[in-house]
């Protein structure tokens, strides 16, 4: 569980629509401000259908491209270009359409399998600060990126930055994750939760519950967009 207790802030949005609106407006404003603050983007990506749809908007918005850096949160060990890897699903959506560079873009070897991935994702993350925003999902088992119930989340403060993930619940078995730890290590986080399947991982959640969400914990909170009201509420 996490070692410092997590400060949240819950927004709740009328649809889906409406949280897709929301969260791109974030992803915006949070790039504009790093850019006049130090010149540079650096973002952290979540995978899964709800950022989908965000992806696609920001596909469409007008951004200084040249200075955003995108980094992943997870990744499937799965070939390099199959359609169920997070990368590629960014890189179909949006990525491939946007004048971000190559160099730019950091992907997850995770091809290579879960151990040597993760050994080679950390030393991409070497030498980097904080992240000035990153992206997180919520599972409906409570799971976020690829940390999941029963696993290592990697909370503790000598918690290494990059994970590899066996016996994973959901197929494929074996992932690379950024540990609770090193997604906490950002100026912003931002978790999109979508559908009211994810409303008993949510009463969970604020009910105070170790699940994997409430694992990362940055000094400044996290904000949680909902298109469905919490179930307390």
């Amino acid at each position: 569980m996490a070692t410092t207790p997590q400060l949240c802030r819950w927004h709740t949005l009328a649809d889906a629509d409406a949280l897709e609106r929301a969260a791109t407006t974030r992803v915006l404003q949070a790039a504009q401000d790093a850019i006049a603050r130090a010149g540079a983007f650096h973002l952290v990506l979540a995978g899964g259908n709800t950022p989908r749809r965000i992806y696609r908007a920001l596909r469409q918005s007008a951004a200084d491209w040249s200075r955003w850096h995108v980094y992943f949160g997870d990744e499937r060990c799965l070939p390099r270009g199959d359609p169920e890897r997070n990368s590629r699903m960014a890189a179909e959506s949006w990525l491939d359409h946007v004048a971000i560079a190559p160099a730019r873009i950091h992907p997850i070897p995770a091809e290579l399998g879960a151990t040597a991935a993760a050994a080679a994702y950390a030393q991409t993350l070497g030498g980097l600060g904080d992240f000035d925003l990153v992206l997180l999902g919520l599972g409906e088992d409570g799971h976020t990126a690829s940390l999941f119930p029963g696993h290592d989340w990697g909370a503790g403060a000598d918690a290494p930055d990059v994970l590899p993930v066996f016996a994973a619940p959901k197929p494929p078995p074996e992932r690379v994750s950024l540990s609770a730890r090193r997604l906490a290590a950002a100026r912003q986080v931002i978790f999109l939760v979508s559908g009211s399947g994810k409303q008993p991982a949510v009463a969970a959640w604020r009910a105070g519950a170790a699940i994997p969400a409430a694992a990362v914990a940055p000094a400044a909170g996290v904000d949680i967009l909902l298109d469905f009201a919490p179930p307390d509420e």
